[in-house]
């Protein structure tokens, strides 16, 4: 049986935060003391020095009877569910996973969910039987957009919010954190630390989960552990939208050059500037095109490649991100 921790990083997001642990206790109490879970501590990681989401992390564990712990020290029962809240004052989502790792030293399992998602039902029954039945270091699950507002149809279209997702049981060669489960003792053996200088940018998880495969670990997809994320009406306008794909790609060229170390990253940048330029060529002709025939999808996939393409470009010379998570 595995010790389970839920870590849910958060930022000056209370009602977000308490619909968040809500959904992980209701499903927390039906795993722990079962076949395969031990016991589930939810650690809430606040990312604001002045602890503003104590009283809402607080409350939702009151609403939920769950115990309440204020250290790791503290013993738990079997079968029991608790929470605990702890303040990283490092600004940065790095730093805020860093801490899940540092928070969890004698614990087996860690799961990280964000604090404006909202697991469905079976998800938490889905991640763990998918690692007990496998025996992977790491499962990862969808994630499914709820918009606060309807979309315009340039954002439908465009599919901006929508992820990829495979059968249950494929391999992956990455994954996002915002729903994933981790094997702490692998964690722990090959020294995997999440990288800091990504903390205000964000790829933090996409270069730990490469080098968590890097070091021989396994990630597999299970598509039933759905998580709901729930998209405010102020992602929805387009220069928000664009922003991030710009530095989402951006991010991706400084992963790559940090897997690959001093000598390949001269070819990295010029493969880098060559596909960036080709893609924001072809994303403004495609762009050009579906506004002129009136056609939103070409419109929106023509704008998100060319959104792609220029900060792809900017990252070849070492610019392009929006420090989103730099407060």
């Amino acid at each position: 049986m595995s010790r389970l921790t839920i870590a849910i990083p958060t930022f000056r997001r209370p009602e977000d935060l308490k619909r968040a642990i809500s959904g992980v206790l209701g499903q927390a109490a039906e795993q722990a003391g079962g076949e395969i879970i031990s016991d589930v501590e939810v650690l809430v990681i606040d990312n604001d020095a002045r602890g503003s989401a104590r009283e809402a992390a607080l409350a939702a564990a009151a609403d939920a009877t769950a115990v309440v712990r204020t250290s790791p020290d503290e013993p738990m029962e079997p079968g029991g569910v608790s929470v605990r809240y702890v303040v990283e004052e490092r600004p940065g989502v790095a730093a805020v996973r860093n801490r899940a790792l540092d928070e969890t030293p004698e614990r087996d399992l860690l799961i990280f969910i964000d604090d404006d998602e909202e697991p469905e039902p079976g998800w938490l029954a889905a991640l763990v039987g998918l690692r007990a039945s496998t025996g992977c270091q790491a499962v990862a699950g969808p994630v499914i957009p709820v918009y606060e507002v309807e979309p315009e149809e340039w954002v439908r279209q465009g599919e901006f919010f929508v992820r990829k997702t495979w059968p249950t049981g494929t391999v992956r060669p990455v994954a996002a954190s915002n729903c994933l489960l981790l094997d702490l003792g692998f964690v722990r053996r090959v020294g995997l630390r999440f990288d800091e200088a990504f903390g205000a940018t964000g790829g933090e998880d996409t270069l730990f989960t490469r080098q968590l495969c890097a070091a021989g670990g396994v990630i597999r997809w299970c598509a039933e552990a759905r998580v709901r994320d729930h998209v405010p009406a102020s992602r929805l306008a387009r220069p928000w939208i664009l922003r991030r794909q710009r530095s989402h790609a951006a991010t991706s060229v400084r992963v790559e050059l940090a897997l690959a170390g001093g000598g390949a990253q001269p070819a990295i940048r010029a493969r880098a500037a060559a596909g960036g330029l080709v893609r924001i060529v072809i994303g403004g002709l495609r762009t050009a095109g579906g506004t002129l025939i009136g056609d939103p999808r070409h419109a929106a996939k023509g704008a998100r490649l060319l959104a792609r393409g220029r900060g792809i470009l900017a990252a070849s010379t070492g610019g392009g991100v929006h420090r989103e998570y730099d407060h």
